[in-house]
Order: structure tokens, then C-alpha cells, then sequence
């Protein structure tokens, strides 16, 4: 008798999570998400998913599963669960841009390239795709391309700052150092005090060789940042391209007072030691 009664209350606690419905567990799934209980939620959605295999909204539960994945560090979960999203929705274009972005940060360029050219086939203008698109084909050289891109994202905001700094590293990398010097004569214009614009500048005038105008960039950055080990690395390496060994040496050694560690400028130091 006792085990008799023991057995019905076993199915009296389970009964409920079987009984409750796909609309119920999605719902409870997305207060635990709410709530940042990913794992309860992440549960949920697989529940969900198990009781109606079938039901056409599937498609939206695999891209939330996957995204819940992906805030747990589950990647290659999270990836296969936008693959089975997108298995039912091919042409969603949210979708493909999650799966795109993941592929991103999993270093999967192949992939993310063919997701975000999958995007720009629906939707030619979309911003997301074509930046990220553009990074790949710098990525992989293709400079031509990257400009073709970054173009056409500044045909629909032409005041972006993230796809006008890339145009000018585009324009660098590919040699056209004029065009990328007007590019950063522009940003800077317009953010006079971001120093990370100034840096990049004056590593452009090293590569054209316009030492003095690179050096007092960095000059300008050192008034705006003045705790940046960076700058005085760069100038440092100026002035050993100069000859101007003990300037350089004491660029370095302020580069060390401010954190860079020693062994990591050591042969630079030995080489504005240099007689």
C-alpha cells in the first residue's frame, strides 16, 4: 500500500510539467529570461520544442534558444539552434544576422561571409551586413570590395563614424594614402579629441613618411591622454626611423613609467643605445 501511494504522488509532481502547454512553457521561458535565469529559461524552450515539434513558431524558439546559448557561452549549441531555425525560416533576415554575428565572434569568416551576403540578397541596404561584410573583406584583402560596402553604408548614413574610420583604413591599406589622409583630416575635424583618431593618423603619416606631421599628432594626443604608454612606443619608433636615438630612448623609458613592461621594449631600447 505504501508503495502504491508513493507512486501516485511520483505522478502527481511530475504530472504538472507534462501538462502544462507549449504556451505556458513559452511564457515561463521568457520570465526566466526576465529574470536572467538563462538555464530555466533555455529548459523551457527545449520543452516547449519537445512537445510540439511541429508548430510553426518553432522557428522563433530556435533563434531565442540560440541567443539564451549564446549569453551562456554555449556557442556551438547556440549555433546549431539557429541552423535549425533557419531551417524552417531561411529568408528571416534576423536570423541569419544572429547566426552571422556568432559565426563573427567564432572567428568563422567563411561562414559569416556567406550569412551576411545571404542578408544583402533580401535586403540590399542593410546596415548591419554591410559593415560587418566590409571588416571580412579587410580581413581577407579584398579592399576594392570593403570600399564597395562601406560606400554604400554611408549612402544611408553618411555621417557614421564607425564606416568613415573603416573607408580610411581601407583607403591605407590599399596604398591610397591621399584619399585615406582627407578621410582622417575629416573625422578629426569633426572629433577633435578622440585620440585614437590622431594615433591612427600618425600611423598613416609614418607609412607616408611624414615623420614631423605624425610627431606632432602624437604630440596633440599626449595633451589629451597623457597616461597612453602607446603614444610614446610610437614616437619612440619615429625617432630611431630618425636617427635620434636619444630621443627615442627616452620616449621608451616614459612608455615604461607608464606600464609598458620593460622586457617588452628591450630591443627597441638596445636599439637607441646604438652607436
Amino acid at each position: 500500500m505504501k508503495y502504491i501511494v508513493f507512486i501516485i504522488m511520483c505522478l502527481c509532481l511530475c504530472t504538472p510539467a507534462k501538462s502544462q502547454t507549449y504556451d505556458e512553457l513559452i511564457d515561463k521561458a521568457m520570465d526566466a529570461v526576465e529574470q536572467d535565469s538563462l538555464l530555466l529559461a533555455e529548459n523551457y524552450f527545449k520543452e516547449a520544442l519537445r512537445l510540439e515539434p511541429a508548430n510553426m513558431r518553432n522557428s522563433l524558439l530556435f533563434s531565442n534558444l540560440g541567443t539564451i546559448q549564446r549569453r551562456m557561452g554555449k556557442r556551438k549549441e547556440a549555433l546549431e539552434s539557429y541552423s535549425l531555425a533557419l531551417n524552417k525560416t531561411p529568408y528571416s533576415v534576423t536570423i541569419l544576422l544572429n547566426r552571422a554575428s556568432l559565426l563573427l565572434e567564432m572567428n568563422d569568416l567563411d561562414r559569416a561571409y556567406t550569412d551576411y551576403c545571404g542578408v544583402l540578397d533580401l535586403d540590399q541596404k542593410n546596415p548591419e551586413a554591410l559593415m560587418f561584410r566590409a571588416y571580412i573583406y579587410m580581413k581577407r584583402r579584398q579592399y576594392q570590395d570593403a570600399r564597395l560596402d562601406y560606400r554604400s553604408y554611408l549612402e544611408i548614413d553618411p555621417g557614421n563614424k564607425t564606416a568613415r574610420l573603416g573607408m580610411a583604413l581601407v583607403n591605407q591599406k590599399d596604398k591610397r594614402y591621399h584619399e585615406s589622409l582627407e578621410d582622417f583630416n575629416r573625422l578629426i575635424v569633426d572629433y577633435p579629441e578622440d585620440v585614437s583618431l590622431l594615433k591612427a593618423r600618425a600611423e598613416l603619416e609614418i607609412e607616408m613618411n611624414s615623420f614631423d606631421l605624425a610627431l606632432l599628432d602624437l604630440e596633440n594626443a599626449s595633451k589629451l591622454a597623457k597616461d597612453d604608454p602607446e603614444i610614446y612606443v610610437m614616437c619612440g619608433d619615429i625617432y630611431l626611423l630618425q636617427n635620434k636615438k636619444r630621443e627615442a630612448y627616452n620616449a621608451f623609458e616614459k612608455a615604461i613609467e607608464l606600464g609598458i613592461p620593460r622586457p617588452e621594449l628591450s630591443e627597441r631600447l638596445k636599439a637607441s643605445k646604438r652607436k
